[in-house]
């Protein structure tokens, strides 16, 4: 690490943010399984879009085909695979683009290390907070039968635990509201983090 030296940049976030028309930042979605993280992150994803915003989801499936391909479920190969999920995050902020991220993210210290990577004013942390028996339920991709089959080892809420988030910025019960209401309420809160204060 002696011989690494940065290279200073010409070009800033806060002149990207400038000529984009917004602020830069990462929305985390945290929640179990099924709980509703993609959906609704793809949706924000689609209406920061569609109001001109540079926004870019990076998704826990799609991650691990690619980037963190070869990591498995164990603490300390999700530790990793937040670690490089939260640097990437950081150099997409630093490119000031709207980061949506949609990660399990169980364990409340991992997801402190990943703030602490991107920093705590440029991440929104929402929990997607929907019960463990409403994401049985739901089971869209067939995990929780197979975790409950013991086909799959450490699944977080079977296996393997879930904390809730201490103190969210965001906390949406799809039990209780629709996807729009919470979309609303989303979009309502990032509207004063995107905003450029002069």
């Amino acid at each position: 690490m002696n011989n690494i030296v940065p290279h200073k940049f010409h070009i800033s976030k806060e002149e990207r943010n400038v000529m984009n028309g917004h602020n830069s930042f990462v929305v985390w979605f945290t929640g179990l399984s099924g709980s509703g993280k993609s959906t609704l992150a793809n949706l924000e994803e689609k209406k920061l879009f569609d109001n001109e915003v540079r926004a870019f989801s990076l998704d826990g499936d799609n991650i691990r085909r690619g980037l963190n391909h070869g990591l498995n479920f164990t603490e300390e190969d999700r530790k990793e695979n937040l670690r490089r999920i939260g640097e990437v995050s950081k150099l997409f902020v630093e490119s000031g683009t709207v980061v949506v991220a949609s990660f399990i993210s169980p364990l409340e210290k991992d997801r402190e290390y990943v703030k602490n990577i991107i920093g705590t004013k440029n991440f929104v942390e929402v929990f997607v907070n929907t019960s463990l028996e409403e994401c049985e339920r739901r089971d869209v991709k067939g995990l929780y039968k197979k975790a409950r089959a013991g086909e799959i080892r450490n699944f977080t809420g079977i296996d393997a635990p879930y904390e809730n988030p201490v103190n969210p910025d965001m906390e949406i019960k799809t039990e209780e509201e629709s996807l729009e209401e919470a979309l609303k309420r989303i979009i309502l809160h990032l509207n004063k983090k995107l905003e450029i204060k002069a």
